[in-house]
């Protein structure tokens, strides 16, 4: 699925245009991000996130460090956007491994706390900002990989299905899903069509209607995860999984998968037209009761 957007962006300039508007760059290129070293092992850091490169593999490994639960702050989101932009910019690094440095947790999701009592202007920032992130691992040149090596609920298990493919802990006592209703949220009609397209139909209507969090074995089940592994074995058996990945040519991924992208643009402007024909609708409405 993300491989086939990566086709789609390169080749569609009014679907890019269309994408754009959902995501945010101005506020990603205000900051300044270290940069990587050109040697054979380079690193980047900033006060959320720790990025590992090994130009012999080109391959990448970013460590989410933000205590106490990797919440996913407007700060934090704009840090791994800048990340991922380096990354991208740098052709010999081919593939992205996504872990986290906090122990028992992956992300825990959104920062609620960076959008309560915040003005609207912070909201629409911060939300701009959610959707870059999400935008830009699916549209991502790289094979991405979620090394889930702990709890991954709502914003944290979005992360890692934007990734293709995903390894978890088996560790019964860890949870992954979104689980945004049981927090009074309704999740975003594009959180949804991102655990459709990972899920299917049927699992996603439940899970976003009963708020569901998973076990590992549960995630394995219905193919929210790829792969279970031991605790300790996360990292490297993502490192392993990434060198087949890396020996299959992109191309033939973008082909095996462009048609499902077809499906999942056509749902996405048929909802955005959808959703423009209620505000007009509410607005004739509004417009007739004033006369």
């Amino acid at each position: 699925m993300k491989m086939a957007l990566r086709a789609c962006l390169r080749t569609k300039p009014g679907l890019t245009a269309l994408l754009s508007q959902l995501s945010c760059s101005g506020h990603a290129a205000a900051r300044r991000a270290p940069a990587l070293v050109a040697q054979r092992s380079s690193s980047s850091t900033s006060q959320k996130i720790k990025v590992d490169f090994d130009q012999s593999s080109g391959v990448a490994v970013m460590h989410m460090q933000s205590p106490p639960v990797n919440s996913l702050s407007l700060e934090f989101l704009t840090d791994v956007c800048i990340a991922l932009e380096k990354l991208e910019m740098d052709k010999s690094c081919r593939g992205l491994v996504v872990t986290s440095s906090q122990p028992k947790v992956f992300s825990a999701g959104l920062d609620i706390l960076d959008m309560y009592g915040k003005s609207p202007e912070h909201c629409a920032e911060f939300w701009k900002a959610v959707q870059e992130m999400w935008l830009k691992f699916y549209g991502s040149n790289m094979i991405t990989i979620a090394a889930v090596n702990g709890s991954s609920p709502a914003g944290g298990c979005l992360l890692s299905m934007t990734c293709d493919y995903r390894i978890m802990a088996d560790n019964p006592r860890y949870s992954i899903g979104l689980n945004e209703t049981k927090l009074g949220i309704v999740a975003p009609f594009w959180f949804k069509d991102t655990m459709v397209n990972t899920v299917g139909h049927r699992a996603t209507e439940m899970a976003l209607q009963l708020g569901l969090l998973y076990s590992p074995a549960e995630a394995l089940k219905i193919g929210l995860v790829d792969q279970l592994v031991h605790e300790d074995q996360v990292l490297t058996t993502a490192t392993e999984t990434m060198t087949k990945w890396l020996a299959i040519p992109g191309i033939l991924n973008i082909s095996y998968t462009c048609h499902f992208f077809h499906l999942w643009c056509c749902n996405l402007v048929c909802t955005i037209c959808s959703c423009v024909c209620q505000v007009i609708a509410a607005k004739k409405i509004h417009l007739s009761q004033d006369f």
